[in-house]
């Protein structure tokens, strides 16, 4: 038997093939977060609270009529009119508790996550994300259901000013009249939510596949927009639901979720439950875009600053 000597040439060739190869699998590890890094909790519940604050309060600003139409237009019954005065009515005081809510909701569903992303098989990552976006849901309907309720009042006209809403839904309707709806709040958002950051990661992850690089600002605005108008158009019926059982106040016009579907079909006709859903598209698929990419852009920052920082201290 004789041995064969490979030639520097053919083992430099091997020692490149194995190096790109390794750059390769850690690029796709990467891409699906299944990178095994240490796990800095309060970091990433920090960058997400940050990230989340910043980008809600963009998109409630710039966003806040539209969204004032479409609650208008689910209110309204029988082809009623709707006024395009006060558009910006209650915003101030709705975004006292957008600000925490957005915070709440990403500052735990960033190292939610990230958890889960850890402890589910690589092929499961969208399960992570869904997952993750409904406990997020879950831990922000605190605070944001009576920001819902105090807004959605004020948008059609009842209250003047968020601190007369609070003071004045207590006293008529006591506490829980802050949180009418809850139960339709829930089963809007929390799909809603799970939906929405479920199709974008994993529209950022085929991205990432077939572009070999993290999108950049214009493209994670564009894929956080195709999320939010597909998962604004599917929730829609759950949207008017919600509104409905929210603005009803003491006079108990449904008596509950199944009360309200078959009352507006009966009343208004299937077609009802579709309200708003124009604006309801484009209110949400153009948060989306601001939403994704004012967060995407803030985590940047935040890592940024990080690292400069760490660089001096060295």
């Amino acid at each position: 038997m004789s041995s064969k000597v490979p030639s520097p040439d053919s083992i430099d060739a091997l020692k490149s093939k194995m190096s790109v190869q390794k750059d390769t699998d850690k690029f796709f590890m990467s891409i699906t977060e299944g990178e095994k890094k240490p796990f800095d909790f309060l970091r990433v519940l920090y960058d997400g609270c940050i990230a989340g604050g910043v980008a809600g309060v963009m998109v409630e600003t710039a966003l806040y009529p539209i969204d004032t139409i479409k609650t208008r237009l689910q209110v309204a019954r029988d082809g009623g009119k709707i006024a395009l005065k006060g558009l910006y009515t209650g915003l101030s005081g709705n975004l006292v508790g957008v600000l925490p809510a957005s915070a709440i909701f990403i500052g735990v569903y960033e190292p939610t996550k990230q958890q889960l992303l850890r402890s589910l098989p690589e092929n499961l990552s969208a399960v992570a994300h869904f997952a993750a976006g409904a406990i997020g849901g879950i831990a922000s309907s605190l605070v944001r259901v009576p920001t819902e309720v105090v807004k959605q009042r004020m948008q059609i006209g009842q209250f003047r000013s968020a601190p007369d809403a609070v003071r004045l839904i207590v006293s008529n309707e006591g506490f829980k009249g802050l949180y009418a709806g809850y139960g339709s709040f829930l089963l809007r958002d929390l799909p809603f939510d799970a939906i929405e950051l479920c199709i974008y990661e994993q529209l950022r992850i085929g991205y990432k596949l077939a572009a070999k690089r993290d999108p950049n600002d214009p493209e994670n605005a564009m894929l956080g927009a195709v999320a939010g108008a597909i998962t604004g158009a599917v929730t829609t019926p759950l949207d008017v639901v919600k509104t409905r059982l929210m603005v009803q106040g003491s006079q108990n016009h449904y008596k509950g979720i199944s009360d309200c579907v078959r009352t507006i079909v009966k009343e208004e006709g299937t077609h009802a439950l579709f309200k708003g859903i124009g604006p309801r598209v484009l209110w949400i698929g153009v948060g989306g875009s601001i939403f994704f990419c004012v967060l995407e852009k803030t985590k940047q920052i935040l890592a940024r600053n990080r690292h400069t920082k760490a660089e001096i201290q060295k």
